[in-house]
């Protein structure tokens, strides 16, 4: 069975494992994705230590296909977010 993690599991964890209200571990929660944001926004990249990098990365414009008609397009260049997993998080995954 596969769980998707949610801001309101992850707050709810807070409640129970912490004894912070609701409200505050939701308040928390919100907080801590609020500053990853600031600092994609800044351009920074973001470590959390035994976990990974998040780190901003900007992809070229290319050419593209439509992969129902065939038809070549013109991908714009964009920023994007990679993730590159820690150590830890690798040998968690193996085993």
């Amino acid at each position: 069975m596969s769980l998707t993690l949610t801001r309101a599991h992850i707050a709810d964890e807070l409640y129970r494992t912490i004894g912070l209200s609701h409200n505050e571990s939701a308040e928390l929660v919100d907080m801590f994705f609020e500053e990853i944001l600031l600092c994609f926004e800044k351009g920074e990249e973001v470590k959390l230590t035994s976990f990974g990098t998040f780190k901003i990365r900007n992809k070229k414009e290319r050419i593209g296909r439509n992969p129902k008609t065939g038809i070549e397009a013109k991908i714009s260049s964009r920023k994007v977010v990679t993730f590159k997993p820690s150590r830890h998080v690798k040998e968690k995954i193996k085993n």
